[in-house]
């Protein structure tokens, strides 16, 4: 996964949790990998099967989902 661009993934309906930490080996969603560190996933509800655009620069307004924030990054 490239730093500083979106993860664009189909996902399912369902609960999924997204990666806070950056540390994750199963990026963009979350392995535990945060345990510690006073850091907790996003908790997401997906209703209906979509692709989704999951931050990875950290600056997005809409955690976790990407709002093209990353562009004015240099």
């Amino acid at each position: 996964m490239e730093k500083n661009r979106p993860c664009i993934i189909l996902e399912q309906p369902g609960t999924r949790y997204y990666c806070a930490c950056g540390k994750s080996g199963t990026q963009p969603h979350c392995d535990g990998s945060h345990k510690g560190s006073g850091l907790h996933p996003w908790k997401v509800e997906i209703e209906t099967e979509k692709k989704v655009a999951i931050c990875t620069c950290g600056i997005s307004k809409k955690l976790p989902f990407c709002d093209g924030a990353h562009k004015t990054l240099g």
